[in-house]
């Protein structure tokens, strides 16, 4: 057996191509992929992950909200099992690594211990989270905020998405609906890989981004109702345009993220505009407000503000606003523990690294309420995600999934 030292590492063009293979399935338009969770194609994708789990010796697990766990035993049966994975649904124009590098890394530290005879003392399980994205069935890290307890799983089966299908009925649709009691498993530890989505790690040429922070987030859909009229026979004085409301909500928006620099940001993302005709003054507009901020008393703040302002605005306009909290998490501080073992894995394999506070929400921000966890991040290029064009290299996938191994290894405790 290979000594769990530096020399040992995963097979980076295997797990490349595994990356490859993956990205066949729901390809997007351009180059990514359109995988979204609970089609047809995000059923495709886990048969495959399934398939290549078993392959390497691992017994599948299934919960009631369909996130996968594969587990490689340990020598000690009741020694809690090391955790590891992400998510392989994507966003409508995804890339092929945001979420999916993450869950095929954990695929390839299997394999490597298995080439090497590895054997630990706790198992090691690679996971697949559902619903990480939140884009068909909102909120975001849906699957694993039930795990965590932070939502119960009746409402997490009753979200919709645009055409009304709910998700507890799709999970069920595309047979992969497990029995296992959702978060009845407990984690030694849980480790995430996962690309930037930033542009700092590539910008100063580092490897490894150790993750010490998560920030808050707050998700505030707003609809404002005014009046369908007549672009061309309505005057101006007697016009009640809730997409003109919903333009100055954005500017304030706007202007609130800018009031909090540098750590605070904000944008309205989705928007509906009804009844989106050329010669008719919208009578109606549905958008969602993103406020991001690793300060849990700023995020607060300006919930309250924008909510304040959205509300100024309609009434001076003449039109109603309502709001709706869809989604939202208080800043994370990631266990410290586990953040130094990613550290110390990093430098023992001689990668250049530096400690990071994550812009996004991932399913880690919420198994870190229930179990020591930590993430590690690597370069992506221009820090681009969310979309088709997201690109890393072979070589920033391999350095990353080899300081999950090293991290996961020393969690796991190995055995002579």
């Amino acid at each position: 057996m290979a000594a769990p030292g530096e020399n040992l590492k995963i097979d980076s063009a295997r797990l490349w191509d595994s990356l490859m293979e993956m990205a066949k399935i729901g390809p997007g338009i351009a180059g990514g992929n359109n995988r979204q969770t609970l089609t047809d194609a995000d059923g495709e994708g886990r048969a495959l992950f399934r398939k290549w789990c078993e392959d390497a010796g691992c017994e599948m697990g299934l919960d009631q909200m369909g996130n996968m766990f594969a587990m490689r035993p340990g020598t000690d049966p009741d020694a809690l099992p090391v955790y590891m994975g992400s998510h392989l649904d994507t966003q409508p124009t995804g890339g092929k690594y945001d979420g999916v590098l993450g869950v095929l890394s954990t695929l390839e530290v299997i394999r490597t211990l298995n080439d090497m005879g590895v054997k630990t003392k706790h198992p090691i399980v690679a996971t697949n989270w559902t619903n990480e994205e939140g884009t068909r069935f909102a909120p975001a890290m849906l699957a694993s905020g039930v795990f965590a307890g932070i939502h119960t799983q009746d409402w997490a089966y009753s979200r919709t998405d645009a055409e009304g299908k709910s998700f507890g009925d799709e999970l069920q649709r595309i047979g992969w609906r497990g029995e296992e009691e959702v978060g009845a498993r407990k984690m030694h530890a849980f480790f995430e890989l996962h690309i930037e989505q930033g542009p700092i790690l590539e910008a100063e040429g580092i490897d490894i981004g150790v993750v010490t922070h998560g920030q808050g987030l707050c998700w505030l859909q707003v609809t404002v109702t005014g009046k369908d009229a007549h672009t061309g026979s309505t005057p101006m004085p007697m016009r009640k345009n809730a997409g003109l409301a919903m333009a100055r909500i954005m500017e304030a928006v706007d202007g609130i993220a800018w009031s909090y620099k540098p750590d605070a940001v904000g944008a309205v993302g989705h928007i509906d505009i009804y009844p989106n005709s050329r010669n008719v003054i919208p009578g109606k507009a549905v958008f969602t407000v993103d406020f991001r901020t690793p300060d849990l008393e700023v995020l607060q703040k300006a919930e309250a503000q924008i909510r304040e302002a959205a509300q100024k605005i309609c009434d001076d306009m003449g039109v109603e606003v309502e709001f709706e909290k869809t989604g939202g998490f208080d800043p994370v501080a990631f266990d410290e523990g586990c953040v130094d073992i990613v550290r110390r894995s990093a430098e023992a394999l001689g990668f250049s690294h530096r400690d990071i506070i994550s812009g996004a929400g991932h399913d880690a921000c919420w198994i870190n309420q229930v179990a020591p966890t930590a993430m590690i991040f690597c370069p992506c290029v221009d820090g681009l995600s969310h979309n088709e064009a997201e690109e890393i290299s072979a070589e920033w996938a391999a350095a990353g999934t080899n300081v999950l191994l090293h991290a996961v290894l020393e969690k796991a405790e190995v055995v002579a």
